[in-house]
């Protein structure tokens, strides 16, 4: 249930390759034994893509690569980060002086988000400090959320570091809020399913107030997901940022062409939820209301009757003040057609036509053509994929996560599973120099998995 916290398993550590090796590194880099283990899932999202932070529901899942850190509490006020993989160095700091660099999105200021957000939950101060050790298995700046399943880790370890106890909407909403502190303006999708998800079962998340409904997959199709090896990190460029604000200046002007108090609108579904309409109405009016030609800064004051200083101080964030041109219209048709798709995706899988691999395929491939021409978020290696899974069985395909590369996700017959894997290895993979560091990370089937807990080693008798 969303309203009881995480669960808390005991486990034999030594049955466990994973975590026995993460025992033993801990207890050659510290010297002691980890006290517990935090685990946090990555996700990939099915459809529902850049509509989160416009308030609309996302449909994700779980996947099984997940973070993993072992934990020991300290009597110094110390924390003290490390991480398995040496591209990551070492790094401490004190734990009541958390400072977070926006400029650099470096691994460690993941973990400093999550452990910030609790902190500054409670208001608590004079923390108690900890050595930590990160293992992830998660392909990083590849879509599979990576960095938020960091965050999440970081914010249950410190929860139960302090004895504690939130539910899982709560940690959720936390640490959505905390990963901002790295400077993205993200939603709360990757931080809700990190906590929310279970085995079997993808999820439709809704927001304000969040929660999440179960969403059954169809029978006979596997999701694929394929790594594009184009990596993309959100916070290290302004791409995203930029999307954000286009999504908050489109829903002002809508808001001022409608004659609602537009200052007091940030995202494209309060549009929709005040004026008390469809989404289908809602397309509609974005084309009465907007122009396809891109706007500049000084033409989205003349229409919101504001000064440029006003603009960049008040609506824009840091990172976007300075940005030329903005692409109202295409985003907010991206936005309110995508959330139109999620709710027919949810409902296909409702009814369970015949057909339904068939029609969930073709809105997974109208969300990538809308993704790449509307929303302009994906490239040219991602397209090329795309192409590829369909040529080689996909019903449908597109890209997942914030795009600019990153992975895709395919909805694959069962049936057609092993030729479409050693298709798309060769079409991919092969035929190119791609960095692939692993075949496995590459391109892997997937199912829902369950969401973020905490291991305590049980006691050997």
């Amino acid at each position: 249930m969303a309203t009881e916290g995480p669960a808390m398993r005991r486990v034999q550590v030594a049955e466990h390759p994973r975590l026995l090796k993460l025992k033993e590194m801990f207890n050659s880099k510290f010297g002691s034994i980890p006290k517990f283990y935090v685990r946090a899932p990555g996700r990939v999202n099915i459809i529902g893509e850049h509509i989160d932070y416009c308030g609309y529901s996302v449909l994700p899942m779980a996947v099984e690569q997940d973070m993993l850190i072992a934990v020991e509490p300290v009597k110094t006020q110390t924390l003290q980060l490390a991480n398995t993989n040496p591209l990551y160095p070492d790094f401490s700091t004190s734990a009541n002086n958390i400072q977070i660099d926006k400029t650099k999105p470096l691994w460690h200021n993941y973990f400093l988000c999550g452990f910030k957000g609790i902190q500054e939950h409670f208001g608590l101060s004079n923390l108690t400090g900890m050595n930590c050790l990160v293992d992830g298995n998660i392909p990083p700046s590849s879509g599979l959320s990576s960095s938020s399943a960091l965050v999440c880790c970081a914010g249950l370890v410190t929860l139960t570091v302090l004895g504690m106890n939130l539910s899982k909407v709560e940690l959720a909403e936390i640490c959505a809020k905390s990963e901002r502190y790295i400077g993205t303006e993200g939603g709360g999708m990757d931080q809700s399913i990190s906590f929310l998800a279970e085995e079997g079962t993808a999820k439709l998340i809704e927001f304000s107030p969040l929660r999440a409904t179960d969403v059954k997959l169809p029978s006979g199709a596997v999701f694929v997901i394929a790594n594009s090896c184009v990596e993309m990190n959100k916070a290290a460029t302004s791409h995203f940022n930029i999307r954000v604000m286009e999504c908050r200046l489109a829903a002002k002007l809508l808001a001022k062409y409608r004659g609602l108090q537009w200052d007091e609108v940030l995202r494209l579904e309060e549009v929709q939820a005040k004026l008390g309409v469809s989404l289908e109405e809602m397309l509609w009016i974005t084309e009465d209301a907007l122009h396809p030609e891109p706007y500049s800064p000084e033409e989205v004051c003349r229409c919101l009757g504001i000064s440029l200083q006003e603009l960049r101080t008040q609506i824009l964030s840091p990172n976007t003040q300075d940005v030329l041109i903005f692409k109202l219209y295409q985003r907010a048709k991206h936005v309110y057609s995508e959330a139109t798709r999620v709710l027919q995706f949810k409902k296909i899988c409702e009814e369970a036509p015949d057909n339904t691999v068939q029609l969930l395929g073709e809105l997974m491939n109208q969300s990538h053509a809308s993704c790449r021409d509307l929303y302009e978020c994906s490239c040219p290696e991602l397209d090329q994929l795309v192409d590829i899974c369909r040529k080689f069985g996909a019903q449908g395909s597109r890209l997942t996560g914030a795009g600019w590369g990153g992975c895709t996700v395919s909805l694959v017959p069962a049936d057609k599973l092993t030729s479409f894997l050693a298709n798309v290895l060769e079409a991919y993979y092969q035929r190119s120099d791609r960095n692939v560091t692993s075949e496995k990370q590459s391109l892997f089937a997937t199912k829902p998995g369950g969401g973020a807990l905490v291991f305590l080693e049980a006691q050997t008798m």
